[in-house]
């Protein structure tokens, strides 16, 4: 086996990343044809095949998915160290990745990068949505978004966003006028309750607190859905009750299409947190956010909107 070329590593990651050669050719600003020389290079170089080559994908064998798997923290931190070359404390530049869960994508996110993208216009941001807790460094992610109880201890979190969210309960007025008004928890088993399948497989449970009291309700109805969308469109068309974030809920709620039940029983949790492994060389585009996150959160404290960042 002869020695690996850098560059042809580090191609192999962008095309497993990108999906294929067209895609990771347009992100380098290179050609298909010569990120696919590379790769040959490169699996001739160690004389095993890295990728699965059909006319519709380009996948990784089980030989390059061991492999990219120990690379990708090597390729981050030379990615970080190039990046400190050419940063200064004032101008990051590069790609700041984040894996986040879908409320977090749809509710905080928007303004927040917002604010954060006009202060540093070197910085791009590429985010996906996916509410499974993920190992940051193995998915090729600088950072993800998620709460407290999904955090490894070995783990640096960031408070981001406000501190204190809820689940709220609501139902149509259509639905309350034909089934009735539930004024305690355990007179749910004979509601309709619209159900929320993880995908891990799990369906939640509506969970009520109040003095220390837990109840705990599991939804019986004719709907069990992985989609928000869904759910709360069902609720408002009368086919049950939803219970879930806070956010989903604030537009129906206002203009009256569903009304809350049980107000003194919703559960309270503490915000979501930006999660990242330490590591010696920081790339520049986490720094930043991490500082902005920083000065976010002294900023809002006083408003009590934002808690203190460590």
């Amino acid at each position: 086996m002869r020695k690996p070329n850098l560059t042809d590593v580090s191609i192999f990651a962008a095309v497993v990343e990108a999906g294929g050669f067209r895609a990771a050719a347009q992100k380098r600003g290179l050609s298909a044809s010569s990120l696919s020389d590379c790769m040959r290079r490169l699996e001739s170089d160690l004389g095993v095949r890295l990728l699965n080559r059909t006319t519709r994908s380009v996948t990784p064998t089980a030989a390059g998915e061991r492999l990219l798997e120990r690379l990708r923290p090597a390729l981050q931190e030379i990615d970080a160290a190039f990046n400190d070359l050419d940063d200064d404390a004032q101008r990051p530049v590069g790609t700041l990745k984040l894996n986040v869960p879908v409320p977090v994508a749809r509710f905080l996110l928007p303004d927040l990068l917002a604010r954060f993208l006009r202060l540093y216009p070197g910085i791009s941001v590429e985010v996906v949505m996916d509410n499974t807790f993920v190992d940051v460094n193995a998915g090729g992610y600088d950072a993800g978004v998620r709460y407290e109880e999904s955090l490894a201890k070995d783990m640096i979190a960031v408070p981001i966003g406000p501190r204190r969210q809820r689940f709220v309960a609501a139902a149509a007025p259509r639905y309350l006028a034909e089934r009735g008004t539930p004024t305690h928890p355990e007179e749910l088993p004979g509601h309709d309750l619209l159900g929320h399948r993880f995908e891990s497989g799990k369906v939640g449970v509506f969970e009520f607190h109040r003095d220390g009291r837990v109840v705990r309700i599991p939804p019986q109805g004719q709907l069990l859905t992985s989609s928000h969308d869904l759910k709360i469109r069902s609720a408002i068309n009368g086919l049950g009750i939803v219970y879930t974030f806070e956010d989903f809920l604030r537009e129906p709620l206002s203009d009256g299409r569903l009304v809350p039940i049980l107000e003194d029983w919703w559960q309270a949790f503490d915000g979501p947190f930006l999660y990242y492994h330490g590591r010696r060389h920081m790339p520049s585009p986490l720094r930043a956010f991490v500082d902005f996150l920083r000065a976010e959160g002294q900023i809002a404290e006083s408003s009590g909107v934002f808690g203190a960042v460590s």
